[in-house]
């Protein structure tokens, strides 16, 4: 839940990082709050790992210890972090994590040692640690961020595995936020492979100071170079890189592990989830985190049909958007079981539609729309796995939906050219040199985090920025030979003028933002009355009326 809507919710169930966002501080001040402070409410729900709290108590303990906007020592480690380390943070992480986890000081920038020394003595190691790489999950523009998964994805995956014991293995384990799920579990053991050298240094790290000291983090290429081949776990986890266009499909297409078929050169979470299922004991199961796209992609149709035939996939859970830490697009969890005998009775998939849970609060299964879907309604010429298309239509009351979505439409259609801003010729930019954003931010004029840039001054709009960094020359400036377009924030530039000019190019930017979103909102309105218009006329639920009734009733 979004700290922003808690002002509503008395009885709503938050999580720390929740309380972190409400205060206006980081997870590590919360957990220091709660060993420091004995009237800190207690938990109304969650387990040990993942405690929820009671939204009402926990505001009214803030307004009364006048907790909040403190600026707190894991900040302080992170700024320190990003001085001596620049873009590579990950491997700051990392020698901050084996100097908690050993004590030896190694790499590590000395700053940063003095600095982490102090404030890990406000809460543990272990707390300011995970703050750090929850705050690192979420610049997901840094070097090192596709290997990084954020909690909230961790949480759904826990959630939907239940109770584990034995092995927990993730073969593409970046720095190990998926593992450590499940670090608080009994009889678990955990194991893990990763390609990039520094983000298994820092998952070692990482689970040495979460309790698991036995966690045995391999490196390599897992599809390449698989470094446990005899290892059979009760639990695969997996959120597959997408950093690998070339996963080795030409030099592995005799292997073994390709029971189901052989990926397509273009599918390369098909090839994750076949050595995730290589890597099941029977009776094993795999969580794999999935694009949507793979749900219905011509390309992987003949192995998303054999995981049904076999009865291997389970269910199919559609996430909400902002799970995922490298962008903003929804993904999905494909849940699979592989078979303790030679045959398993083929029932169907259980298809979950979260897409409109909110993605920071808690999962309940009052939330989810669930259908359960034959095999022999998927096994059609397109084996469509997608929960949304399964769900909808075992939900929708199509006359009444269909009914409120052309309603809306013409709601929103009334006056909408006017929403466009009004401009008049221009007569070029005014005289002067731009500056860069990162000029700006050395003067102190501005914050960057990752992508995202704010004026700290009252001499600079903050719409005014963002509307420049969108400017033809700074895109050319961000798009690389090849095509490939990742946004410079620091070589951006933006011209100069002053504050009373700015907040008039600002106030144009704002129009021409909220313009584009309501032209994204009526699109997607537009597209949903259709596609209901057009089921409901195929399905007989909806029929065409004679052009003197629409007249009457319109």
């Amino acid at each position: 839940m979004r700290a922003d809507r808690l002002e509503h919710a008395d009885d709503a169930l938050i999580s720390a990082s929740e309380i972190a966002s409400l205060a206006g501080v980081t997870r590590a001040a919360v957990s220091n709050w709660r060993r420091r402070y004995p009237d800190f409410p207690a938990p109304a729900g969650g387990g040990a790992r993942n405690a929820l709290f009671r939204a009402a108590e926990v505001r009214a303990w803030l307004e009364g210890q006048r907790k909040g906007r403190e600026v707190s020592g894991e900040v302080l480690v992170w700024q320190a972090l990003r001085a001596a380390y620049g873009g590579d943070v990950v491997r700051g992480l990392g020698d901050l994590g084996e100097f908690f986890a050993t004590g030896e000081p190694g790499p590590l920038d000395g700053r940063v040692r003095a600095q982490a020394e102090e404030r890990a003595a406000e809460s543990s190691p272990a707390d300011l640690l995970e703050g750090l790489t929850e705050r690192f999950a979420r610049s997901g523009g840094r070097v090192g961020s596709e290997y990084a998964s954020t909690s909230r994805l961790a949480c759904a995956i826990a959630h939907f595995a239940g109770p584990v014991e034995g092995t927990v293995f993730d073969p593409a384990c970046g720095i190990g936020t998926l593992l450590l799920a499940f670090a608080g579990c009994p009889a678990v053991r955990l194991a893990g492979q990763e390609a990039d050298a520094v983000a298994a240094r820092f998952t070692r790290a990482r689970t040495h100071l979460a309790g698991m000291p036995g966690t045995a983090i391999e490196v390599g290429d897992s599809l390449r170079d698989d470094r446990w081949p005899e290892l059979r776990a009760e639990l695969v986890v997996c959120d597959p890189p997408d950093h690998a266009a070339d996963w080795g499909r030409a030099e592995l297409l005799m292997d073994s592990r390709w029971d189901l078929g052989v990926p397509p050169r273009t599918e390369t979470r098909l090839a994750w989830l076949q050595h995730c299922y290589a890597h099941t004991a029977p009776g094993g199961r795999v969580i794999l985190v999935m694009p949507p796209s793979a749900a219905y992609r011509r390309a992987g149709r003949r192995i998303r049909a054999e995981l049904v035939r076999r009865g291997i996939l389970t269910e199919v859970v559609a996430l909400p958007p902002g799970m995922a830490a490298s962008h903003a697009q929804p993904v999905h969890l494909w849940l699979m079981t592989r078979p303790t005998g030679s045959r398993r009775e083929i029932s169907g998939v259980r298809m979950t539609d979260l897409t409109g849970h909110d993605p920071a609060g808690p999962f309940a299964p009052e939330d989810a729309e669930t259908t359960s879907v034959a095999a022999v309604d998927l096994l059609d010429e397109d084996v469509d796995l997608s929960p949304a298309r399964h769900v909808a239509v075992s939900h929708t009351d199509l006359p009444a939906e269909y009914a409120a979505a052309r309603d809306a439409l013409r709601s929103r259609l009334h006056g909408f050219g006017a929403l466009v801003p009004p401009l008049a010729p221009g007569t070029g930019l005014p005289d002067g040199t731009a500056i860069s954003v990162a000029d700006l931010a050395r003067a102190g004029l501005v914050d960057v985090e990752g992508e995202q840039v704010v004026s700290t001054s009252d001499r600079l709009d903050t719409a005014y920025l963002l509307g420049f960094l969108r400017s033809a020359a700074n895109v050319r400036r961000s798009t690389s030979g090849s095509g490939t377009f990742r946004l410079d924030v620091r070589g951006s530039r933006v011209p100069q003028m002053g504050i009373d000019d700015q907040r008039l190019y600002g106030d144009a930017f704002r129009a021409i933002e909220d313009f584009e979103r309501r032209v994204r909102e009526l699109a997607e309105l537009g597209e949903r009355a259709a596609a209901l218009a057009r089921e409901g006329l195929t399905s007989g639920a909806l029929q065409p009326v004679p052009d003197e009734d629409e007249e009457t009733n319109g």
